[in-house]
């Protein structure tokens, strides 16, 4: 058996009534990837043939085993986590897709949390069949922080080779997301932003641009104050602390002229505000990527899109820049550690000599 020398990629089948398995059998499918990584399923080997043949997807086995310890480098790694009775159902969200999508996340985030897997990759989730007593949170992202954060704030970032946008608020509702626009979660949002560019993006000093919350950025307060009374002072708090951030930029007129393209990141107040012009203008390679934790986490940038689940026709090339990201990103955090390990120290040696100098005196009196 060759020895893992590659990166460990777990992947949750997530939804299994949505097109989950149609992108990780099609992704996994070229040869490539296991050039690249040590690909290990959480989900069901026999969910994964009922759509490789309903699908006439290319024949596929994957190596069947019982502990992310014991994959193997040269084959596509499956971990069975639900009965072999779970029922499918292409295009319907039903409590047993539920039960399937949190019985991989479970597994795949116990095994991220001991080591046995370097990355996480999750396929889409319904949020409705998902939720129940195990699994109360907005999403993937609030799951990973409260079981992976090790008391570290999760930040959502929909990363693609041309834009990344960071959000302040998540998964609130519009009436909820005035008051949680303040000074400090701007600030904090800022200071993670600027870390995951320097560490896991590898871009040393990035510039930041900062969307408004208003419309016109409130107009010198016509159209609301947030934007002169909250989120321009808490730019300046972030340029004192050497965070190169510009704003506020109302964000119609900010995306629409291009300005996006003169800026390494984009925080937008909101998740429609970011994600709407991100999803239209990186469509088919979008990353949704979960910085600010110790782990690293990707997803495509859509959903179970039931709508075509089952037919054959969805494109896999999201799934595979979130495979791809979370292993750039991996790689981009062992380097930075590594580059920032022992620092030097400001020091003042003697002339031709090779010893530090000597500690002063103490002044006599």
């Amino acid at each position: 058996m060759e020895q893992d020398t590659k990166i460990k990629v777990g992947i949750t089948h997530g939804d299994i009534n949505g097109i989950g398995y149609e992108i990780i059998l099609k992704a996994l499918g070229n040869p490539s990837m296991l050039e690249l990584c040590t690909p290990v399923v959480y989900g069901s080997a026999k969910i994964a043939a009922f759509y490789r043949k309903s699908l006439s997807l290319p024949e596929m086995k994957p190596f069947q085993i019982e502990s992310a310890d014991d994959a193997r480098a040269d084959q596509i790694n499956i971990i069975n986590v639900v009965p072999e009775d779970t029922p499918v159902n292409p295009g319907h969200a039903t409590e047993a897709a539920g039960h399937a999508a949190f019985a991989a996340l479970r597994r795949a985030s116990d095994d991220l949390r001991e080591g046995r897997i370097d990355v996480l990759v999750t396929a889409p989730i319904d949020k409705h069949s998902i939720h129940g007593d195990e699994f109360n949170f907005p999403g993937h992202t609030e799951f990973l922080e409260a079981e992976l954060g090790q008391g570290r704030k999760a930040m959502m970032i929909m990363c693609s080779d041309k834009l990344r946008v960071a959000l302040v608020t998540i998964h609130d509702a519009i009436s909820e997301i005035a008051p949680k626009i303040t000074k400090e979660a701007i600030v904090e949002r800022l200071i993670t932003f600027n870390r995951s560019l320097v560490e896991d993006f590898g871009i040393h000093g990035p510039r930041i641009a900062v969307l408004s919350l208003n419309p016109h950025a409130g107009d010198n307060g016509v159209i609301g104050t947030e934007d002169t009374e909250i989120i321009a002072p808490a730019i300046a708090d972030a340029n004192k602390k050497k965070i190169l951030a510009f704003g506020p930029y109302p964000a119609d007129g900010f995306f629409g002229s291009g300005s996006y393209r003169k800026f390494d990141g984009v925080l937008a107040m909101y998740h429609d505000q970011g994600l709407i012009p991100f999803k239209l203008l990186c469509a088919e390679n979008g990353v949704n990527f979960t910085a600010g934790l110790p782990v690293v986490r990707t997803s495509p940038d859509h959903g179970t899109a039931y709508d075509i689940a089952g037919q054959g026709v969805a494109d896999e090339q999201s799934l595979r820049e979130a495979i791809y990201s979370a292993i750039d990103i991996y790689r981009n955090r062992i380097r930075e550690a590594e580059a920032t390990r022992h620092p030097l120290r400001k020091q003042n040696f003697d002339k031709g000599s090779d010893r530090l100098p000597a500690e002063p005196k103490e002044p006599r009196d």
